[in-house]
């Protein structure tokens, strides 16, 4: 066997493992080009994510809060740059019980700091995810 055949034989067994791969990896959950994501836990057993996306000259922010059950409310609170702009109630849905707040806000000069701050208003567990864009 050649030099050549070897090759071929070696790039064709690659790309046949980098399609296995490509049909076994999870889609949609790789985040976009600027995005910002960050997670953390809870004070209890829930867990949080903070997402940023760059979206047409602003900023979209995702806050997520995923506890083990369905029914709880949240008193969910949202800031930029230490100014509110969001407070509200949110409960936990099936089937993964968790919720998800989206809002876009103005892309300010410079860097841009968010957090999210969930209570659960039953058991009084936090959850505070910050990040910055």
């Amino acid at each position: 066997m050649n030099a050549i055949s070897v090759i071929k034989r070696g790039a064709l067994a690659g790309l046949t493992t980098l399609t296995l791969v490509a049909m076994v990896a999870p889609t949609g959950v790789a985040a976009k080009a600027g995005d910002v994501i960050r997670t953390g836990s809870c004070t209890n057993n829930s867990d949080w994510k903070l997402k940023l996306s760059p979206e047409n000259g602003q900023v979209e922010l995702e806050f997520e809060v995923d506890t083990p059950r369905i029914g709880q409310t949240w008193r969910v609170k949202l800031l930029q740059n230490d100014a509110q702009f969001f407070v509200g109630t949110r409960t936990t849905q099936a089937p993964s019980g968790s919720f998800t707040v989206r809002r876009v806000r103005p892309n300010t000069a410079g860097s841009d700091s968010f957090r999210g701050r969930a209570v659960n208003l039953t058991t009084g567990e936090v959850c505070v995810g910050r990040a910055s864009i």
